[in-house]
C-alpha cells in the first residue's frame, strides 16, 4: 500500500513560476487563496478557474501530479457539496421528495463552495511543488523576521514549518511500510468486521508514533551536533533577491484580485435553474 502524497515534494522544471522568489510565491499564493472566499457569482468562479488553469500551464508541471495532489481534498469537498445541496433550502424548489428539497440556492452552494476551494488548493499545491523546502524556510524566515523584533520566535516558527513539510513524505512512507507489515502478519485494515478494523488501527498508530519520535530524536541530535541555535542571525548560502519578474507577478496578482472583486457586480447566481 503506497500513499501518493505530493505535499512537500519539489518537482524541478524550467518555468516562470519556478523562477519567482519564494517570498513572492507565498504572498501571491496567499492572496489568491484568500480571494476565493469573495467568489459569489458564476462569472467570478469562471474567472478564478481560468486563472488557476493558467497557473498550472505556466508551472510546466505534469497535469497528473497536480490532479493527484487535490484528490485527497476532492472526497471531502464532494461530501461538503452533498450537504450543501440538501441543507440549503432557500431559493426556488427544483426537486421535492418528502422532507428533502433541492433548491436553486442549494445547487449553487454545492457548486460554488466546493469549486472555489479547489482553486485555493491548486494555488497552495503549486507553491509546494515549485519551491524547495529550503527556499520555503528562507522565505518564511524572511517574512516572519519582523516578529523577532517584538520578541516572538519568527525564525523558530519558520524552521518548524519547514521540518513539517520535509517529514510529511517520510512519515507517509513509514505508514505505508507499517501497513504492509501488518497486512503480511494477517492484521490488515481491509479484513474482518468494522470493530476488528478499528482495533487494527491501534498498533499502526503506536508504531507510527514510535517511528515519529525516533525521527525527532535523530533530528535533535543532528541539530545539537551542528551547534544549531535558533535566531543566531546566520547568513544564507543563496540570499533571496527580488527581480523584475517578481514585481510583474505581484502586479498581475493585484490585477486578478481587483478584477475578481469587480466581477461581483456582474451576474447573479444561476437563477435560470428555476426554469429547468
Amino acid at each position: 500500500m503506497a500513499f501518493r502524497i505530493t505535499l512537500g515534494r519539489y518537482i524541478p522544471a524550467d518555468s516562470p513560476i519556478h523562477k519567482l522568489d519564494p517570498r513572492t510565491k507565498i504572498v501571491c499564493g496567499l492572496a489568491i487563496m484568500v480571494s476565493v472566499f469573495f467568489i459569489r457569482t458564476p462569472l467570478q468562479l469562471g474567472f478564478g478557474w481560468t486563472m488557476a488553469l493558467a497557473l498550472v500551464l505556466l508551472s510546466h508541471l505534469p497535469a497528473g501530479k497536480v490532479l493527484k495532489s487535490i484528490q485527497p481534498v476532492a472526497a471531502m469537498l464532494l461530501i461538503l457539496s452533498f450537504f450543501n445541496l440538501l441543507l440549503v433550502n432557500t431559493g426556488d424548489v427544483l426537486v421535492a421528495a418528502g422532507p428533502l428539497r433541492i433548491t436553486t440556492d442549494g445547487v449553487w452552494a454545492a457548486i460554488n463552495y466546493s469549486l472555489r476551494l479547489v482553486i485555493a488548493v491548486i494555488a497552495a499545491t503549486l507553491i509546494l511543488l515549485t519551491t524547495t523546502p529550503t527556499q520555503l524556510t528562507d522565505a518564511f524566515d524572511a517574512l516572519l523576521a519582523p516578529l523577532s523584533r517584538i520578541g516572538l520566535p519568527g525564525h523558530e516558527i519558520a524552521m518548524v514549518f519547514s521540518l513539517m513539510l520535509r517529514f510529511i513524505p517520510t512519515i507517509a512512507d513509514e505508514a505505508s511500510a507499517i501497513l504492509d507489515a501488518q497486512t503480511a502478519r494477517g492484521g490488515g485494515l481491509a479484513e474482518g468486521s468494522m470493530f476488528k478494523r478499528i482495533r487494527a488501527i491501534v498498533p499502526v498508530v503506536v508504531s507510527l508514533l514510535a517511528s515519529s519520535l525516533r525521527h525527532a530524536n535523530g533530528l535533535s541530535r543532528a541539530l545539537d551536533a551542528r551547534c544549531y541555535e535558533g535566531g543566531a542571525g546566520r547568513t544564507h548560502w543563496h540570499p533571496l533577491k527580488l527581480h523584475a519578474r517578481d514585481g510583474v507577478a505581484v502586479a498581475l496578482t493585484c490585477l486578478y484580485v481587483g478584477v475578481l472583486l469587480a466581477l461581483a457586480k456582474c451576474g447573479g447566481q444561476w437563477t435560470f435553474l428555476a426554469n429547468a
